[in-house]
């Protein structure tokens, strides 16, 4: 496909997924708790409804192409091309009626993510990026993405979805991180990563993703100028412990923190 025609593909799955969605945002909508007994992990139709309707159009038009999902598992993982969803990320926002949530569209190409979709639809905002550039399209019009220079932790805003979702050693290093920033705050979940990109917030730390948490936001984040990996360094794709940062001096000095002893 030449690139505006994929493009026009994924804004088009965007779409499908916020009529899917909306309906429901804002409503007297149940959510049903899959953890297990652990952290409450809300999942609601709108996330299946959403997913449901991404995996039938990717399939219609590529039906050589893996799909890994929250909500509907994964097939044909070894494919060249495999699309990483999320239909609703941060849906402990989107069932308190808040805005911090998205839909998270990536794809990987042999392994490595080459693109990704944030769409917000309640705020018709749409975040992407292909590795090499990243741009915003939302209701002020359209505008490249680029992450803001700063150059140490004191300077820094810091993100994360909150520290209760990691345990006790991390907490303490994310402490440690959080102890030397101009601001930290909680909450975000994708849009953090996306206003990393827009140059509002420099560092965002995050633990226990999968990887359809944060597949789709490597390319927007990297795209942007940004720095993402793992918290020892390594690719982030599979998900785990992330750090994200507009400025490489914010990120290693942030590695520097969450790597160390004790």
């Amino acid at each position: 496909m030449a690139p505006v025609d994929f493009e026009a593909f994924v804004d088009e799955l965007a779409n499908v997924s916020g009529t899917t969605i909306l309906p429901f945002f804002r409503s007297a909508l149940s959510a049903e708790d899959k953890s297990g007994g652990g952290n409450f992990d809300p999942v609601t139709e709108a996330d299946r409804g959403a997913e449901a309707v991404i995996r039938q159009k990717i399939r219609a038009m590529f039906p050589a192409h893996g799909v890994m999902g929250e909500e509907y598992g994964s097939e044909r993982l070894d494919a060249e091309f495999v699309w990483v969803l999320d239909p609703i990320d941060g849906t402990k926002s989107f069932i308190s009626g808040m805005v911090n949530w998205g839909t998270l569209i990536g794809l990987l190409r042999n392994g490595q993510p080459c693109y990704g979709m944030m769409h917000q639809p309640f705020t018709r905002e749409r975040f992407s990026g292909d590795g090499g550039s990243a741009k915003y399209r939302g209701p002020g019009g359209e505008r490249t993405m680029r992450t803001r220079s700063c150059a140490s932790l004191a300077d820094a805003v810091l993100y994360t979805t909150s520290p209760r979702l990691m345990a006790a050693p991390e907490q303490a290093r994310f402490a440690a991180v959080e102890e030397k920033v101009k601001l930290s705050r909680y909450g975000g979940d994708c849009y953090a990563y996306a206003m990393l990109a827009m140059g509002l917030v420099d560092l965002v730390i995050e633990a226990n993703l999968q990887p359809y948490d944060i597949t789709a936001l490597i390319p927007i984040v990297e795209g942007a100028g940004g720095v993402i990996t793992t918290w020892d360094g390594g690719p982030a794709q599979a998900g785990g412990r992330i750090v994200a940062a507009g400025d490489a001096r914010v990120h290693a000095a942030a590695l520097s923190l969450l790597q160390a002893e004790g």
